[in-house]
């Protein structure tokens, strides 16, 4: 029977989670149990699943807690499972920082720290740098994320500020051995930029932190200015007690939706797993291949890509939305109805910026219904008002928390109508 477009589509963005949950991909990178001690520490959006996943499939006594964004909790058994502020650290980010640091400094040589590490552990486990304020750390964190900076430049920051990233926290649990299984969420996957790194040594320096905040003209106070000019508190650069191991990370996803497509008649072609840059860019540009492709032969081809793109904001908190609806947003209006394309963009942690929707849809008619319905794309992209644009048009997707992350997913079908269903 003739596919669905909108299923279709869905199914591969299910396909794509699956093959990066942790049930999937966790139990087979457990490490032996230590002589001692076993000490769990979770952190990130993925946390919550990852400990639950650990703690039943690890064969002897363990201890630990897990801290994941607000609303991404999981049941566990035995591993404590606490939730904090995201992207803006809080207070409840705070105290688990100095629990972290408060059990890792309780180990010893025969003792083994495994650190459960995914995208969103940079906000939740903060702990500022001394002299330097919660709210100067979130404030120079709102101005990070509006300014479009990458995700390496702004936790290049985030750790020559923190008491607990960079390395810290490896340093901290020195002798015992600290294993890392972590969940990746960044382009290129550098372990040192997941989470901000705290179980991994740190290549970059305190002036490369100065010049990010030159760079995109961010003011500072005295405290931030003294803690990135104070030589003491360089973050570690060896550690010998520290193993880093991915275990999913963007490529799995992509390759997993990829062999979905093809086994409907798609040609499945991969753009990339680190692409980034301005949402809206990105977007147009794939708008511009797409229509390329439609207009050079009637094969049915599917646009597969991964990443982490940027929205610069002419000031914190302004408009609504994230950057995968901003990428549809210039999609759509690139693509200026043509016919037989079909696109969707979504995190994979099942949020979309600070809304409730993981991404959304975009169809031949989008620009229709929105015309019809009083909006404007190009309004919309001045005004970076995705999430009003789809949610008027009944075309966000919504999943709730899906408990893992490696950011963006994105798919453009082109020539989707001859198609058939998907067979997952």
């Amino acid at each position: 029977m003739p596919m669905d477009p909108r299923q279709t589509l869905k199914s591969l963005f299910d396909a794509a989670l699956a093959a990066v949950s942790a049930a999937h991909v966790l139990p087979a990178h457990l490490p032996p149990p230590p002589k001692g001690r076993t000490a769990v520490l979770g952190f990130g959006k993925a946390a919550a699943e990852m400990a639950r996943v650990f703690e039943e499939h690890w064969p002897g006594p363990l201890e630990g807690f897990a801290v994941t964004r607000y609303g991404h909790g999981a049941p566990c058994r035995t591993i404590e499972v606490l939730e904090a502020g995201h992207p803006v650290p809080d207070e409840a980010a705070v105290a688990a920082a100095d629990r972290a640091l408060a059990l890792a400094s309780g180990l010893g040589a025969d003792d083994l720290m495994v650190c459960l590490a995914s995208g969103g552990g940079s906000a939740l486990l903060a702990k500022p740098a001394p002299g330097i304020r919660l709210e100067d750390k979130q404030a120079l964190t709102r101005s990070l994320l509006a300014c479009g900076a990458a995700i390496d430049e702004i936790n290049c920051v985030r750790k020559h500020l923190s008491a607990i990233k960079g390395g810290r926290l490896a340093a901290e649990a020195a002798p015992a051995r600290v294993v890392t299984l972590a969940i990746s969420d960044v382009p290129g996957d550098d372990p040192a930029t997941i989470a901000s790194g705290p179980t991994v040594a740190d290549p970059t320096v305190a002036s490369d932190a100065r010049a990010i905040l030159a760079r995109y003209g961010i003011g500072i106070g005295p405290s931030i200015a003294a803690a990135l000019s104070a030589p003491a508190d360089e973050t570690p650069k060896t550690l010998s007690n520290a193993r880093f191991e991915i275990v999913a990370r963007a490529r799995d996803a992509l390759s997993a939706a990829a062999r979905a497509v093809e086994r409907a008649g798609f040609e499945a072609t991969v753009l990339g797993d680190d692409l980034a840059g301005e949402a809206a860019e990105l977007g147009a540009a794939h708008a511009r291949l797409a229509v390329e492709i439609a207009e050079g032969g009637n094969r049915p081809v599917a646009l597969l890509s991964g990443g982490e793109t940027a929205v610069t904001l002419p000031r914190p908190g302004f408009g609504r939305g994230g950057r995968n609806t901003e990428y549809l947003l210039a999609l759509a209006h690139g693509l200026a109805g043509a016919p037989g394309i079909w696109a969707l963009a979504c995190d994979t942690d099942g949020i979309d910026g600070t809304e409730d929707n993981a991404g959304a849809l975009v169809a031949p008619d989008s620009l229709a219904r929105a015309a019809a319905a009083g909006l404007d794309a190009r309004a919309a992209l001045a005004a970076h008002d995705s999430h009003g644009f789809f949610h008027v048009l009944g075309d966000l997707v919504v999943t709730g928390p899906t408990r893992t992350n490696v950011n963006d997913f994105r798919a453009i079908l082109i020539g989707a109508g001859a198609r058939q269903e998907l067979p997952l």
